[in-house]
């Protein structure tokens, strides 16, 4: 006995930690049955019909605290139709109205144009912000100062890259055509045509292999695609082995015009043609009216174009009429000056926002080529009126915009120099 106790001593360790293994392994054999119950149980009440319909019922009633709605401005709409149907309370609708006066650059709604509302629903429908794109490279921020009805603004620049782009082509057909064909956008293509409006009758003066260059900006987004146009920064017309350049030159703080080599700005009062790509159709003075069968002095310039041709206002004014003229179908009327008027008639449409009263800039659409009225087809009858006669609008002279002198004429012939560097280091890398 005492030898076998003396052996239990010897190896009462070994037996011990044997005991306490055993203890180890039934615990968590116990505990994985435990638990396989548990989850087993767990699984049953998720798969209970009226445990889905409660947790259903619940998560619908539950709404995010704050709402954010993208508006896309459609043909039509005003602020006041936009913002009424949005849910938010009658003051509310007010103080965004009353916030939007404020702010003339918001006066007018583009079709397109987006509107981006953000709602508060904790206490009501409290409209907390809101974002209204001004052009395709800014949009103008409302936030509202916290518990107040006074929101602030400010103008944010969207995340844009600027790229100077060349573009030279011989015309082959129109110069729209040819420069559409490079892959110039529509509004380029258009102020240049306004450029070389004052001094250059596009259906007449420009010949085939004539050629013209461009310089331009372009406002690129991250992924590469072409978002904006900016500025010309220069143009050449050749037109029979003459070369026409414009320079474009900040000659005052914030005052931009286009100038010639000679430090002359190429402005004029009223431009020669009003519209692009047209042919001249039937000249000032007396002819046989086309519908009426007789004699009858024709006191304007036909231009044939194809409907949906842009219409330029051909000189800066306000719009004294736009609305419907009897023969004259959709007409514009536009006063330049004290001497100077024009028309623009058998409109398709009229421009964006053109009415009378407004305001307009040389070269703005004021409409779009169409057959309203007396016409037999698709074009503009233009008409100028000097104190109060009709006269003839391609006769007409009229008096060059500045020509730059002393310090300006220096600081000019610097940047001249520096565009035509640009010029030359951009068709370098082309070549």
């Amino acid at each position: 006995m005492r030898k076998l106790e003396k052996k239990l001593k010897e190896y009462s360790v070994f037996i011990w930690l044997i005991i306490l293994v055993l203890i180890i392994l039934l615990s968590h054999d116990y505990y994985n049955k435990n638990r396989q119950n548990q989850v087993s149980t767990f699984k049953k009440s998720l798969s209970n019909i009226y445990l889905h319909k409660t947790l259903k019922k619940i998560s619908s009633n539950l709404k995010s605290r704050y709402k954010s709605i993208e508006y896309i401005v459609k043909s039509g709409d005003t602020y006041e139709s936009i913002i009424k149907n949005m849910e938010i309370e009658n003051n509310e609708q007010k103080i965004f109205l009353d916030n939007i006066k404020k702010n003339k650059s918001l006066k007018i709604l583009k079709t397109g144009q987006k509107i981006f509302f953000k709602i508060d629903r904790l206490q009501g429908s409290i409209l907390i912000e809101f974002k209204i794109e001004t052009n395709k490279k800014n949009e103008m921020l409302f936030s509202r100062i916290e518990n107040t009805n006074t929101f602030k603004s400010k103008l944010i620049e969207k995340n844009f890259s600027k790229k100077v782009v060349y573009k030279e082509t011989i015309i082959t057909s129109s110069l729209y055509n040819s420069a559409e064909k490079l892959g110039i956008k529509p509004n380029i293509i258009l102020e240049f045509a306004r450029l070389y409006g004052f001094q250059v009758d596009f259906q007449r003066d420009v010949w085939k292999n004539d050629s013209f260059q461009i310089i331009y900006e372009e406002f690129i987004d991250s992924s590469g695609k072409i978002i904006d146009t900016g500025d010309i920064i220069f143009a050449n017309l050749k037109l029979q082995n003459n070369n026409l350049q414009l320079y474009r030159y900040e000659y005052k703080k914030h005052k931009v015009d286009y100038f010639d080599e000679n430090g002359k700005s190429v402005r004029k009062t009223l431009m020669k043609t009003p519209i692009n790509g047209a042919r001249l159709s039937s000249s000032f003075g007396k002819r046989k009216h086309p519908i009426l069968g007789y004699n009858k002095m024709h006191l304007g310039t036909d231009f044939a174009a194809p409907k949906g041709t842009p219409i330029m206002a051909s000189g800066d004014g306000i719009i004294t009429r736009a609305q419907w003229c009897g023969g004259g179908g959709n007409c514009v009327k536009i006063k330049h000056n004290s001497m100077y008027q024009t028309v623009y008639a058998h409109l398709s449409k009229f421009g964006n926002g053109i009415k009378k009263g407004v305001r307009v800039k040389q070269g703005q659409i004021i409409g779009y080529v169409g057959s309203t009225g007396l016409s037999t087809g698709p074009h503009l009858h233009y008409e100028v009126i000097r104190n109060g006669k009709k006269i003839n609008s391609q006769k007409l002279k009229l008096p060059s915009g500045i020509i730059l002198k002393g310090q300006d004429r220096k600081n000019f012939e610097v940047s001249k120099i520096k565009i035509d560097v640009l010029k030359s280091e951009i068709i370098s890398k082309l070549n």
